[in-house]
């Protein structure tokens, strides 16, 4: 796969001279790399950082090796606006690919449009990232939207046999698009339900015993979330020291891979098991031979018999590349946002570069092992499965199995 990203940067270094063959091709990355957002920055850092050491060990980009400068964004958007102007003026470098919140990656998508520099945003989800009104040739992205994830949660909330339902979600782009992508799919399959309540707590708020209090006085059936990372760690332990979770019977999702590796080691017991979350990669999902390969080459890098999944947001990211540019005998930068245009009867939409197949909606069924679930993605119109993957999959935390093994 690292041929991959071999094309994307041939764009650049077609038809080098002598001497610009021997600079290295740079890769400036925003991303969290301290507070609570850090528990997924740090490893999506990371891989990326094995991608190019993968890649320069293979002898790098037509004879050029790379270079991925990593910059702590802070999860913060004007900290990552910065970091990427310094990263574009000070370092030079030829790609951005990074930032982890939905108010990062507009902000820095607006750095690259004004100084035409492509972007690679493999985290961010909100829809806005590649809105008509701000989608331009240099932002593409990788993660699922804000509206397949929403959707996706609605699908599962749907099939309870629960009507009152509350949601609490950060007040930002993401929290508010996840949110509302959920309860008007929601109110669209199952019009018996009713929103009983919604909190709206600032993005990085410590103190959610208001918020939780407020919400379980209007008595919900089943609770949608879409706190993230080190902050869904000190939210469930505060809802569950309030018997948030024994209340509505587990009946939670938590969106924003709430149910992650990272997040069920870092709380061990503490973890509400039973409640429902998401996760993009997972160590224990080793269907295929190629997956088997990169968790393996993963766990050796990080040291961690049991490695992250946020690795891959990083490593797909560097590795994101048109295949059409295979199709171009001298690719220029400036043929590179044409070229990589999405392709395919699930992607092909002239106006959204965002590779996404927002027709798909995942059916989450539950393995009986526990390690996630199967994920199918359908045809809206004809409910056609089009194809079923276990990466992104939504379904009942595999914490028991987590915390045994760390035992």
């Amino acid at each position: 796969m690292l041929h991959v990203f071999t094309l994307l940067l041939a764009t650049l270094v077609a038809l080098p001279l002598v001497a610009e063959a021997q600079k290295p091709i740079k890769v400036g990355m925003p991303m969290p790399l301290s507070g609570p957002p850090a528990l997924f920055g740090e490893p999506a850092s990371k891989g990326a950082q094995m991608f190019v050491e993968e890649l320069n060990a293979k002898g790098g980009v037509l004879g050029r090796k790379v270079e991925l400068l990593v910059r702590d964004s802070k999860a913060d958007a004007n900290e990552a606006v910065r970091v990427a102007r310094e990263l574009i003026l000070k370092e030079n470098v030829d790609f951005l690919v990074g930032t982890l919140t939905s108010a990062e990656g507009p902000a820095v998508s607006a750095i690259a449009k004004e100084q035409k520099v492509v972007f690679i945003a493999p985290i961010p989800k909100t829809d806005q990232l590649t809105a008509a009104d701000k989608l331009h040739p240099y932002v593409f992205r990788v993660a699922a939207t804000t509206t397949m994830e929403g959707r996706s949660a609605a699908e599962i909330v749907a099939k309870w046999p629960v009507t009152q339902i509350a949601t609490i979600s950060f007040d930002y782009a993401y929290g508010q698009d996840v949110t509302k992508a959920f309860v008007e799919h929601l109110k669209k399959i199952k019009p018996s339900v009713q929103i009983v309540d919604q909190q709206w707590p600032k993005l990085g708020e410590q103190d959610y015993n208001p918020f939780i209090n407020a919400q379980m006085a209007k008595k919900p059936e089943a609770i949608f979330s879409s706190i993230w990372g080190g902050f869904f760690v000190t939210y469930s332990k505060q809802a569950k020291a309030l018997g948030v979770f024994d209340a509505i019977k587990y009946n939670f999702i938590g969106v924003g891979e709430a149910a992650t590796p990272e997040t069920t080691k870092s709380m061990g017991a503490d973890y509400p098991v039973g409640i429902w979350g998401n996760s993009y990669d997972a160590f224990y999902w080793g269907e295929t031979p190629g997956h088997r390969d990169y968790t393996a080459r993963l766990s050796k890098y990080l040291k961690d018999e049991y490695p992250s999944s946020w690795a891959i947001q990083g490593y797909i990211g560097m590795q994101f590349s048109p295949r059409r540019s295979r199709r171009r005998a001298a690719p220029t930068p400036t043929r590179f946002q044409g070229a990589a245009r999405p392709h395919g009867r699930d992607a092909d939409r002239a106006a959204d570069d965002s590779r996404e197949r927002s027709s798909g909606q995942p059916r989450s069924a539950l393995r009986q092992d526990g390690q996630g679930s199967q994920v199918s993605l359908r045809d809206h119109e004809t409910g056609d499965v089009r194809r079923s993957v276990e990466v992104h999959g939504l379904g009942r935390c595999p914490t028991r199995r987590l915390s045994s093994r760390k035992a």
